[in-house]
């Protein structure tokens, strides 16, 4: 018998000469610059389940959906929405931290406002919703720019038309959010945003009244035929005498009229 050698084996899958499992010890080196792989394209990161629950909450208390007073208790809204405590409490802070909400009990609720609360509020809008459309208002004297307003406009007329309120509410809300979109400072437009939305409960509720959308309609006329004609002074007072209306209806609306006239 013969001797057994190396030579007399079985060849292994993996030899120097005939390898297909190989790799090559130095990887190729790719120029400065130039992507890994170039059809990538970046991935957009989901918002977390906070911001998530923080939306959800925030359309709710401005679509006029929670009333003042109503607890919103964790646990419940955590289970309404398929989540964990954490993000729910995350969201009910921040909304506390910006007035919209108020601790009370073991519980946050929706505040009821007084007749100061409102003054205040709109003074602020006063001035600062003024201020915003003086300055877009020369950007507006462009057509193509202008055009997301005047749609918004014509949607609002058309609602107002064929008495359809949750149209002539979504179309007030695309007009306030056209002209926002055109404002340079984010700054100004967050706070903007933010007063808007202490009132933004209430204020769905007023255009229910027909005679509120007529005068909110022709507010929001004078307000475009300013901006188309490039003016801002024009503008920033169409812009008070909106609001001035504005105010008018909501403290009707949450019966504060006896306290305003005192």
């Amino acid at each position: 018998m013969r001797p057994c050698t190396l030579t007399n084996r079985v060849s292994p899958l993996y030899t120097p000469f005939l390898n297909v499992y190989s790799i090559p010890s130095t990887p190729p080196l790719i120029p400065a610059g130039l992507p890994l792989v170039p059809s990538l394209a970046p991935v957009e990161r989901a918002p977390g389940l906070g911001d998530q629950v923080y939306q959800a909450l925030r359309a709710q208390l401005r679509s006029g959906a929670i009333a003042a007073g109503r607890p919103l208790q964790e646990v419940q809204l955590a289970q309404q929405l398929g989540v964990s405590r954490t993000p729910v409490r995350e969201a009910l802070t921040r909304l506390a931290s910006e007035g919209l909400l108020v601790l009370s009990g073991r519980s946050f609720a929706v505040p009821a406002l007084t007749i100061d609360d409102a003054e205040d509020i709109y003074e602020v809008r006063f001035l600062l919703e003024t201020a915003a459309m003086r300055r877009i208002a020369p950007l507006c004297a462009v057509d193509e720019i202008r055009a997301p307003i005047e749609e918004a406009l014509e949607a609002a007329a058309r609602a107002h038309e064929t008495g359809d309120v949750p149209a002539f509410r979504e179309a007030h809300a695309h007009f306030r959010a056209a002209c926002l979109a055109l404002v340079p400072n984010r700054r100004l437009v967050r706070v903007i945003e933010q007063y808007g939305d202490h009132l933004q409960h209430i204020g769905a509720l007023t255009l229910d009244d027909p005679q509120i959308r007529t005068i909110v309609l022709d507010g929001l006329e004078q307000i475009t035929r300013a901006l188309r004609a490039g003016d801002g002074d024009a503008a920033a007072e169409s812009t008070q005498r909106h609001l001035m209306h504005a105010r008018h209806a909501f403290i009707i609306a949450i019966g504060l009229q006896d306290e305003e006239a005192a």
